[in-house]
């Protein structure tokens, strides 16, 4: 009984000591391998990083690793420092090189023809005919006042309201999806070309169609222009910044006349 114990602990033993034996034996790999290799530290992913992610999310999923110098592409970021201000330009899966043709400064990444969408803020877009949108004279960045109107509904009247002030366009397209600007601008160069201007050149620099008007509210804001678009009509006016805001409230047929 006692040589059987006395034999499986040994076992035991060799068995941990063989492990231990082939774990060094395979940490020590790369060593070995790079042994008469000239290598150098770069970066190295370690966790997977998603597109646009800042500088201190990549530097928190990186590490510095040896790599032969004949494996390391022209440019290898080999100072975290230098990444301030900019983001990744695509996924970064764990192996890969941190390189700083990755990183680009964040309005790069930015989609043409669109603004940037404040913080809280949802984004909701309403189609509407030219005469709602200032004849198509609109385009991200822009700010509008969002009319609510809403027809006579069993004992409510007819209704309209200047509801929201200054809000944000962060978009403007035709109905085909296409980028308002740039059509228009395709528009005009293409009748320009044909030589004087008359009354056929200037209708066709005007996108035909309705627009989809991208615009940033809160949630609550986001519901109520839904309601109107959904079962009334909603206008937009060109409303920069200095633009006052006297309204009126709620205006029915008693408002109109005075």
């Amino acid at each position: 009984m006692r040589t059987r114990l006395l034999g499986g602990v040994a076992a035991l033993i060799v068995a941990i000591i063989g492990t231990v034996l082939l774990l060094t034996y395979v940490n020590g790999a790369d060593r070995r391998a790079l042994a008469d290799v000239q290598t150098q530290d770069v970066y190295v992913v370690q966790k997977s990083i998603p597109a646009g992610a800042a500088a201190d999310a990549v530097s928190a999923a990186v590490a510095l690793k040896p790599i032969p110098k004949a494996a390391i592409p022209a440019d290898p970021v080999t100072d975290l420092t230098a990444l301030k201000g900019k983001v990744t330009s695509v996924a970064l899966e764990p192996g890969e090189q941190l390189l700083s043709s990755r990183l680009v400064d964040p309005a790069a990444l930015a989609t043409p023809g669109r603004a940037e969408v404040p913080s809280g803020m949802q984004e909701l877009t309403v189609r509407l005919p030219i005469e709602r949108v200032i004849g198509g004279a609109l385009a991200p960045g822009d700010t509008v006042g969002v009319l609510l109107s809403l027809p006579k509904e069993d004992n409510a009247p007819a209704q309209t309201q200047l509801a929201y002030h200054k809000v944000l366009v962060t978009a403007v397209q035709l109905s085909s999806g296409a980028n308002a600007g740039e059509a228009a601008s395709g528009s005009q160069q293409s009748g320009s070309s044909g030589g004087g201007l008359n009354s056929s050149t200037k209708s066709s620099s005007q996108p035909a169609g309705d627009y989809l008007v991208t615009i940033a509210r809160p949630a609550a804001d986001a519901e109520r222009i839904v309601y109107a678009a959904e079962f009334g009509k909603v206008y937009l006016t060109k409303e920069p910044a200095a633009a006052q805001e006297n309204t009126s409230g709620v205006v029915d047929r008693t408002k109109v006349f005075r």
